[in-house]
């Protein structure tokens, strides 16, 4: 019974041994995670200090290398990053401003911090013209401080900018889709026109080559009737002549080496008669050659 009751009393001794050992190692620990913890924010704000010194020298290279090892050495230094933001928005460096505020909007623990890095954050998105972007980042710092009359300000600004490049997109919009439509007018209208041309120069072509056809066979068929006529004509009139002036040569006979009347009168007749069958012919020959000019049906 003794000998149990000490073994039991021995194993609770070792039991609180352990627990309280373990107490003691863990508080240690704790003790130096919080020691290291303070050293790294001690540091971190003194490369802080080191970055403002040189931007009081407006040293801007020495400034970023300086927030860099303060982020490095603390991440949770949200003074660190909010201030490397403000830093590259001075700069006009508005990616990456948007980027540092980001971080440290995700590590902001109480509204004054995140209504001042969202109002930066609104700053920076102006300075790239996201319009949009920066309305929603001025909504959330007026959600944390509603009574900030600046930000309230930099939002109505916001606003007006997204319409008016809103109104701008449409009516950029209006004038392709205007420009579109002209376009696609023109090219029918064009269409339209060379069929028509093409449809009205073949009715013409097709209406006028048997028309000029038909008139020349005509005119050339008539000229030729014409010729004809006068041909028979003058041969006639040649025969009578020739007839008339036998009879009248037989009933007058001139003496010997002279011409009678009868007989100067016949020879000039027979010239004039030769004169005109020439004349004749060549009236024929011209309105053989004569084609009908027809109109053109526009």
């Amino acid at each position: 019974m003794n000998a149990g009751r000490k073994a039991k009393k021995m194993m609770q001794s070792k039991t609180k041994y352990l627990i309280l050992t373990g107490f003691f190692i863990l508080f240690g620990l704790s003790m130096n995670a919080q020691e290291n913890l303070k050293k790294q924010q001690r540091e971190s704000n003194e490369f802080i200090a080191e970055a403002q010194d040189a931007l009081s020298e407006n040293n801007f290279a020495s400034a970023e290398a300086s927030y860099r090892k303060a982020i490095s050495k603390d991440p949770s230094n949200i003074n660190a990053k909010y201030n490397m933001g403000n830093l590259y928005y001075g700069k006009e460096k508005s990616v990456n401003a948007e980027h540092r505020l980001k971080e440290a909007a995700e590590i902001a623990a109480t509204k004054e911090e995140k209504h001042r890095i969202y109002h930066n954050l609104g700053n920076s998105y102006m300075q790239q013209e996201k319009y949009q972007e920066a309305v929603d980042a001025y909504k959330d710092a007026l959600r944390n401080d509603p009574t900030d009359e600046e930000t309230r300000y930099n939002l109505a600004l916001a606003k007006k900018k997204l319409e008016k490049e809103g109104q701008g997109q449409d009516e950029n919009q209006d004038e392709n889709s205007k420009d579109d439509q002209n376009e696609d007018q023109n090219q029918d209208q064009q269409q339209k026109d060379q069929n028509k041309d093409g449809e009205g120069g073949d009715d013409q072509n097709q209406d006028q080559k048997p028309n000029d056809e038909g008139e020349n066979e005509k005119d050339k068929k008539e000229g030729d009737e014409n010729e004809d006529k006068q041909k028979d004509k003058g041969d006639e009139q040649q025969k009578d002549q020739g007839e008339g002036d036998k009879e009248k040569q037989q009933q007058q006979r001139p003496a010997q080496g002279q011409l009678s009347p009868q007989q100067i009168k016949s020879l000039l007749e027979a010239m004039n008669n030769e004169e005109k069958k020439v004349q004749d012919k060549i009236n024929a020959e011209k309105a053989k050659g004569v084609k009908v000019k027809s109109e053109k049906d526009w």
